[in-house]
């Protein structure tokens, strides 16, 4: 009887704590998909709408100053009236946006797939072969690594402007692609490769060729997804460089745009930015399961 009172005690305080952090996820997954709610909801609502709500957020006066808000600010999850015009707008009456977005494509795909196979092949280079002076260069790759691309920023104007490539896409493309983000995580993952496993497929014949295709990258394959899902993610919301390496505003990528939110145009910028949540959202739900994979496997053979 005793150890049956102490086993439902237990069992009680379990539950107690697994229904007490229960709630407490539940607070934080609220508070953190509540600017997504928010946005996709008030996209739906018409531009009188949003400006009963919202107008006093982002009202200036005559000069361009902030107006001082007063009031309480109404914040709604759901529109009075269901309205499409927003979307009709971007989509149809304003090419500007989609123009910008496809801006935003262009930009982002060639950094991905070359930044990927750039990486590839250096970070093959460094698991493969060991040396002093590769070490040291890899070491360098850490550095630029940690440090945050505002640093970089001048010297990649100071180099663009020397190839005389500013004000063009190359000016995005080049830095982005040859980034060490991937090369960093990439070799970490590929210096896990059991060094048998390529000894035996040389005693088997295989060239280096071979031996990158056919046993790295498969084995690499989940950390190659995780890592085009980072940088993906990372160019997609980039802001400080096409401002500073592209001065024609028509080359500008949505990302952008929808750092100057006008106060013309809020019902717009819900709108846009509903419209550009979809392909990180697509590229996360379909890479999920590759995402784990590549942060939690341990790059050997699995049995």
């Amino acid at each position: 009887m005793r150890r049956k009172k102490l086993y439902r005690k237990r069992k009680w305080k379990h539950n107690l704590y697994i229904a007490v952090l229960t709630v407490f996820t539940a607070i934080f997954a609220f508070c953190f998909l509540m600017p997504i709610i928010v946005t996709i909801t008030n996209s739906f609502m018409a531009a009188s709408e949003i400006s009963s709500n919202y107008g006093t957020v982002f009202a200036t006066t005559d000069t361009g100053g902030k107006v001082y808000i007063s009031e309480t600010v109404n914040l709604k999850f759901i529109p009075d009236m269901v309205s499409f015009s927003q979307y009709i707008t971007v989509l149809f009456k304003s090419p500007e946006y989609l123009l910008k977005f496809w801006n935003s494509v262009i930009y982002v795909v060639p950094i991905v797939v070359f930044q990927l196979a750039v990486a590839s092949l250096a970070s093959y280079s460094f698991a493969r072969y060991k040396g002093r002076i590769k070490e040291m260069i890899f070491f360098v790759y850490i550095i630029l690594t940690l440090m945050p691309y505002q640093v970089t920023l001048v010297p990649n104007y100071l180099v663009s402007s020397w190839l005389n490539i500013v004000d063009t896409r190359w000016a995005i493309w080049l830095p982005g692609i040859f980034s060490p983000f991937a090369v960093y995580l990439l070799t970490k993952f590929m210096r896990r490769i059991p060094v048998s496993v390529m000894e035996a497929a040389q005693i088997d014949g295989a060239g280096e060729w071979q031996i990158f295709r056919r046993i790295c990258m498969p084995l690499c394959k989940g950390a190659i997804c995780s890592v085009a899902i980072l940088i993906f993610i990372d160019y997609w919301n980039m802001v400080e460089q096409p401002l500073i390496l592209l001065s024609d505003e028509e080359m500008h990528p949505l990302s952008v745009f929808l750092s100057k939110i006008n106060a013309g145009e809020i019902g717009l910028a819900f709108a846009v930015a509903t419209i550009y949540m979809v392909p990180s959202l697509l590229v996360f739900l379909y890479g999920e399961d590759y995402l784990v994979e590549g942060i939690t496997y341990q790059g050997g053979i699995k049995g």
